[in-house]
């Protein structure tokens, strides 16, 4: 359980010091996972650092009588001259959790799946690389909260379904608090929600009535969520040329990125396992170009031809072995 009493914060700056949060009062109960919503700037993020501890408020109190992890995701504590594997050795000698060091190391080196990147030093990581072993470093320890701040909008789709599994796994044993603009993923995960909005908080006992004054505060769903119900569904039967040629901008813009995440992957050595799902993937999305271009080619358009701007060459070559 986690108890907020009359918690205030503002931060001073030559701009003024207006409060970001302001008389909050919550009791947020043991097993139960909650959802913080809130426009940008109302101050999810500042509220789920001070629960964690790795923020003090102005005024007030959060009593924390759980262990609470600190907001998962989290990469400003990394020494970046150290190696991926020396952060995690110092982090897990320094928080005293019961598992032994080495322990730790394994579990986040398996998470995070960086190959010979692990031992390189951190301030040659990508933004994803950083994510992935903060988020396996977070999940290493056994807490009763765990907060997440977005942790499962970073990095590639591969990696956000297992952030998502990791989630899952920890219900019955743990608890949540999540900051997240994915609609989806707070029903999927969560039960209650909090409301921010000028620097005052609202419970509520279900996250979809958050959800909804959230909907109407902003006037309707968030873009994730847009961009999610925009996506091409499995079965890929367009219902005109306008749809399929919508649908294909999108697999041509996967099926790029995809080829430069195989690329990168090769590069950095990652697991073998790694390397054939990103193959897997690639094959698949180029199977998808194909059917919806012979779908537009046999419903050309009048005097116009269809459009290929950005197709990429279906029949290219895999990138060699570096």
């Amino acid at each position: 359980m986690i108890e907020i009493r009359n918690l205030y914060k503002r931060y001073h700056n030559h701009h003024g010091s207006d409060w970001v949060l302001r008389d909050i009062n919550l009791t947020i109960p043991p097993g139960v996972n909650v959802g913080l919503l809130g426009r940008n700037g109302a101050g999810k993020s500042t509220l789920l650092r001070l629960i964690g501890g790795m923020d003090a408020p102005e005024r007030g109190d959060v009593i924390r009588h759980s262990r609470v992890s600190w907001p998962i995701g989290l990469t400003g504590g990394f020494q970046g001259s150290m190696t991926g594997r020396q952060n995690v050795k110092f982090v897990a000698r320094i928080h005293g959790g019961e598992a032994k060091v080495s322990e730790v190391i394994e579990k986040v080196q398996s998470f995070a799946e960086i190959g010979d990147a692990f031992d390189e030093p951190m301030n040659t990581y990508s933004s994803g690389m950083r994510a992935r072993l903060a988020f396996g470093l977070s999940l290493a320890f056994n807490f009763d909260i765990y907060l997440s701040d977005e942790a499962t909008a970073v990095g590639d789709r591969m990696f956000k379904e297992k952030a998502k599994k990791a989630f899952k796994d920890k219900i019955g044993e743990a608890s949540l608090i999540m900051v997240s603009h994915q609609e989806g993923i707070l029903k999927e995960l969560c039960h209650a929600g909090i409301y921010l909005e000028n620097g005052h908080a609202t419970w509520f006992d279900d996250i979809n009535d958050a959800i909804k004054i959230y909907h109407d505060a902003t006037g309707g769903e968030s873009k994730a969520d847009k961009d999610t119900d925009d996506a091409p569904p499995p079965d890929l039967t367009p219902s005109d040329k306008d749809q399929a040629a919508k649908w294909l901008k999108e697999y041509r813009r996967q099926w790029r990125q995809q080829h430069t995440a195989l690329k990168k992957a090769r590069q950095l050595r990652l697991p073998a396992p790694e390397i054939t799902a990103r193959k897997t993937a690639m094959v698949t999305t180029r199977q998808h170009i194909d059917q919806l271009e012979a779908f537009l080619d046999s419903n050309p358009t009048p005097g116009g031809g269809n459009d290929t701007t950005n197709s990429p060459n279906t029949n290219q070559q895999e990138p060699p072995h570096s």
